[in-house]
């Protein structure tokens, strides 16, 4: 090789190397977020910059229009008067609801709004034990007899019914024996574990349309 293809191979070498440092330096810059506090969020001064931020759902601030939620969080550790709203246009996981610890990535609006692109929710595990629960297919065997009454219900989760929160229905629980199933009224957080098939431990009361009240869902411990 003479000096000359030497030289056209080094310049050749150092104009891909220049091209590459740019395309990274491009989309590091798009994709990446700056991590910020609620306090700092609600400032204005990140206002149309890319940020993440982490906090819990307020109770019952959740809405749902068209494919878009609303909610409110707050920060656990702050001052909880001091909330930030989010609107989400994607997917909604399952264990989101309230007081779920959600963790919002995405851009700021003018008026104050973090339009997130990503929305990653995270609740502790629970369990429950199921002691003195009825199995579905014993509450539906009691019918208006237990109506409004405070009761623990214990089955495992039909396929395909669990919801997000705000959904209707958040799931159905199906009795031991499968004769029995019992839709389940929701809207708080769920535990990462709780999947297809899961046996879980509900507290809650049977209303007068069929369906259960709960004001807890527990995996069975």
């Amino acid at each position: 090789m003479n000096a000359k293809t030497k030289r056209r191979m080094v310049v050749v070498t150092g104009v891909i190397v220049i091209v590459l440092v740019v395309v990274l330096a491009v989309v590091g810059g798009s994709t990446s977020a700056k991590t910020v506090s609620i306090a700092e969020a609600a400032t204005g001064q990140y206002a149309d910059q890319r940020i993440q931020v982490s906090g819990n759902v307020v109770e019952n601030s959740f809405s749902t229009e068209g494919n878009v939620l609303t909610f409110d969080i707050y920060d656990p550790d702050g001052n909880a008067s001091e909330q930030l709203r989010v609107r989400y246009d994607g997917g909604v996981s399952a264990t989101f609801g309230n007081d779920v610890t959600a963790i919002c990535t995405g851009k700021m609006g003018a008026d104050g709004v973090l339009l997130a692109s990503e929305l990653v929710t995270k609740c502790p595990s629970k369990y429950e034990n199921a002691t003195d629960a009825l199995d579905v297919a014993q509450l539906v065997g009691y019918g208006k007899d237990i109506e409004g009454k405070p009761v623990k219900v214990t089955g495992t989760v039909k396929a395909g019914s669990l919801a997000a929160a705000g959904q209707g229905d958040r799931l159905v629980l199906a009795s031991s024996d499968g004769s029995a199933e019992l839709a389940v009224l929701y809207d708080g957080a769920l535990s990462e574990e709780v999947a297809e098939g899961s046996a879980l431990v509900v507290t809650g009361s049977l209303q007068a349309d069929g369906k259960f009240a709960a004001t807890d869902v527990a995996l069975e411990g």
